[in-house]
This record gives structure tokens, sequence and C-alpha cells, in this order.
């Protein structure tokens, strides 16, 4: 089973414009997470639709699309391995790991074990344990669980509920599906990908992983992520 790491890295974002070229220490927060990705031995594409992160990586490390709109960063996963120069240049893959450009701190172990789940569910992704003091923060994503199936996500959630990182797996055939399948208003209200699978009557599968780093959602966790690693 070929397996493939897909980084989606929109330019655009509402949130925080630019945000995959934030530098961190100097270096563009999308090649910090690139770089963490290639760690574990396993191709690794950047999907974006702008060409100043193009540039960054070139042909055989990047898939640029310009000319379609993707709704989230699951559609352009979908989008990367059903196009047909995607495969001819860069291969086709039975597994995909979509590991979200804005996490700088990924390593090596939550891949591999995202990897793994595979093998249990045909859509699995990652959580840790959600500090206090983010129980409160409408950026970062909470969800519940029972054993090792996700039941909900949701930024408002507070006082209960797991740190959703945003690392998935996918068997092909279920990502080759994403883009039919019915978007709905808890989809639209949260914007959060993984509730379309949900309220679609999938499951997804869900583990435990050690994680201490930031997500940069904002420009403030930018801020956040030198005081952090200067210490």
């Amino acid at each position: 089973m070929k397996t493939a790491i897909l980084i989606p890295a929109r330019y655009g974002s509402t949130r925080f414009e630019g945000k995959p070229l934030a530098m961190l220490d100097g270096v563009p927060m999308i090649k910090r997470v690139y770089d963490a990705c290639t760690a574990s031995k396993i191709p690794t594409y950047v999907l974006t639709d702008d060409m100043r992160i193009f540039d960054l990586f070139g042909p055989r490390q990047c898939w640029i699309d310009q000319e379609k709109e993707y709704a989230n960063g699951t559609e352009r996963c979908a989008g990367a391995i059903t196009d047909s120069n995607f495969i001819k240049y860069l291969g086709h893959y039975d597994n995909i790991i979509n590991v979200q450009g804005d996490m700088p701190d990924v390593d090596v172990a939550m891949i591999q074990q995202v990897q793994w789940h595979l093998q249990h569910y045909p859509v699995t992704t990652a959580f840790t344990e959600m500090p206090l003091n983010m129980q409160e923060d409408p950026n970062t994503v909470k969800m519940i669980k029972a054993g090792d199936q996700a039941l909900w996500f949701g930024r408002g959630i507070t006082g209960y509920g797991d740190w959703h990182l945003g690392i998935y797996g996918y068997r092909r055939n279920a990502l080759e599906m994403y883009s039919t399948l019915k978007v709905t208003l808890e989809e639209d209200i949260e914007q959060l990908e993984q509730l379309r699978w949900l309220k679609n009557g999938w499951q997804i599968g869900c583990l435990s992983v050690q994680y201490n780093g930031v997500e940069i959602n904002a420009p403030e966790d930018v801020d956040l992520w030198h005081k952090i690693n200067s210490q």
C-alpha cells in the first residue's frame, strides 16, 4: 500500500492572510512542516493555489491548482489525487496522510501512528489532551470521542473535549468520495471539514498522540511559537 503525505497550503486564509509563508525563526512555516514530514521518509507534497508557495518547492514537491476553488484542505487533497498531472508526475497512492500546513511542530511519531490506524478506519485523525487555557479559545478545535471513534468536533465547546490536531489519514477510495458528499449547515457554521464525514454517516477513527507544539491559527500564534521556542 503506497502512502503519501499531502500538505494543503492555501495562501488566502480568511483568518490569517499568507499564513503558509509566515516566518518562524527565519523559515517559512510551510517549509518547516514539509521538512518535518519528509523526516518520515514518506513521499511528501505541498498542495497550493499560489505561485509564491509553489516557487519554494518546485514541480517535484508541489502541486498547484489556481483554477478551482476548494472549500477546505480535504477537498484540495481529493482534487490532487484525482488529477491526471499529479498522478503522472508525482504518483498514484493508496493511502493519504493529510498534514495541515499550520502544524510546524508535527513529528514522525504522529504521522506513523495515523498511518497505522488506517488499518481500522477509512478515515482517521489524531488528538491530544487539551490544556484548560485553550478550552475557551474559539480557534482551537475540540473533539468528543468514544473509544477510538470520533463523535463530534466543534470550536465553541468549552470545559471538556480533547484537542483535535490537524492531521488525518484517508484510504484513497474514501478521499475520492469526499467532494460528492453533502455539505451541511454544521460544517458551514463550524468551518470544520471533518464534519462532512460525520454528517454523511461515515465513521472517523481517532487516536491519542503526544504533542507539545503550537498550531498557527492566527498571527498572535507566531509570537507564541517564538516565545516557546526561545526558552
